[in-house]
């Protein structure tokens, strides 16, 4: 079944950096496109970044454009998102996700705090 399992969460001050995994099985990986969401206390869920299969085209919210990089890694079926100059806005539980014939499926997620 589909999995995805996300790492490299954590606390770091403004201005930081952190590069989050999502490690996918269970489908062909470079057939999908995937995305980060995140979602903070009380707010809604929102995509942040988002990559398409081979060869890969990017979409950026506009809060995050500039700051931050999806990137995939078919071989290893993995998608990451590099996160610089982070503000403490960012702070949220991140979620990689991908539609798989027509079905959404998340991972756990994986919660960035940014904090002096």
């Amino acid at each position: 079944q589909v999995q995805l399992v996300e790492s490299g969460g954590g606390q770091v001050q403004p201005g930081g950096s952190l590069t989050l995994s999502c490690a996918a099985s269970g489908f062909t990986f470079s057939n999908y496109a995937m995305s980060w969401y995140r979602q903070a206390p009380g707010k809604e869920r929102e995509m942040v970044a988002q990559i398409s299969s081979i060869p890969g085209a990017t979409w950026y919210a506009d809060v995050v454009k500039g700051r931050f990089t999806i990137s995939r890694d078919n071989a290893k079926e993995v998608v990451y998102l590099q996160m610089n100059s982070l503000k403490p806005e960012d702070t949220a539980v991140y979620s990689c996700s991908c539609r798989v014939q027509r079905i959404d499926f998340w991972g756990q997620g994986t919660q960035v705090t940014v904090s002096p």
